[in-house]
């Protein structure tokens, strides 16, 4: 997963932009980011998936 800071990920909660370096898990099976809300500087959080999930991501220009 090539994620960077300022990359926005969309899911079925809403739009979500990256703010935080990407972190991998011991062995690598999850990966994971600390995200905020689109819209919303109050709520942020950790999100992880799996090493070979997909995900929708608008990349940062």
């Amino acid at each position: 997963m090539e994620l960077q800071i300022g990359d926005r990920l969309i899911d079925k909660t809403g739009e979500w932009k990256v703010i935080g370096p990407l972190y991998r898990s011991p062995g690598g099976k999850n990966l994971g980011a600390r995200v905020r809300k689109v819209g919303r500087a109050d709520v942020t959080e950790v999100r992880t998936w799996g090493a070979r999930e997909r995900i929708a991501v608008k990349r940062a220009t």
